[in-house]
């Protein structure tokens, strides 16, 4: 008998919803991309505007949206960007090879896994552990965004490139100024830098 009642109830109710649609198509809860209203009685109604993610606006009224495109904003570089002229080599990052020979470089300084994880997430947000990662508004670099990144080459000539020599450098920053990469990684949430 139950069964008989939900059976019922269910075919009521799907019944329902495609007569309200078929009678008046535009009261279901039903959106259509291409829908644009000619009836007057929608043209006074107020405009909201959303910022979406990215790069795309939207607009919402009571009947219709609208999904344009941002327009490009160009900033001009900050002050303590290297040199003008100067970018990126051409490099194929490799975060994965990155994030193995910080491991081994972190469990070197005695620091436990904990604070490899902690490295982990600070890099990923810095860099993605791309050895090539470069902000041109602060002119930062590397996996560890040394800013400028000409700070990297007392680890040695190959800091452009080189992720074992850009994780040194930046493993060793990290132990003078915060101690271990989960107080860095504190610093940064606190903060949004390190």
């Amino acid at each position: 008998m139950k069964q008989a009642a939900t059976v019922v109830f269910a075919f009521t109710a799907s019944v329902s919803f495609l007569l309200v649609n078929v009678v008046d198509p535009f009261s279901g809860a039903t959106a259509s991309p291409d829908f644009s209203s000619s009836d007057e009685r929608f043209g006074g109604a107020e405009v909201q505007a959303f910022d979406a993610r990215g790069e795309y606006t939207i607009d919402v009224s009571t009947e219709a949206y609208v999904v344009e495109k941002k327009p490009e904003v160009k900033l001009a570089p900050a002050s303590t960007a290297p040199e003008s002229g100067w970018a990126p080599p051409a490099v194929t990052p490799d975060p994965g090879s990155a994030q193995a020979y910080a491991a081994g470089a972190v469990a070197a300084r005695g620091w436990s896994s904990i604070e490899f994880d902690c490295l982990v997430a600070l890099w990923s947000r810095e860099s993605g552990w791309r050895v090539n990662a470069h902000n041109a508004s602060s002119g930062a670099y590397g996996i560890p965004q040394a800013l400028p990144g000409t700070k990297m080459a007392t680890a040695g000539a190959d800091w452009e490139t080189n992720p074992a020599t850009q994780i040194e450098w930046g493993l060793g920053y990290i132990q003078a100024r915060y101690g271990m990469p989960c107080g860095a990684w504190a610093h940064s949430e606190d903060v949004g830098w390190y």
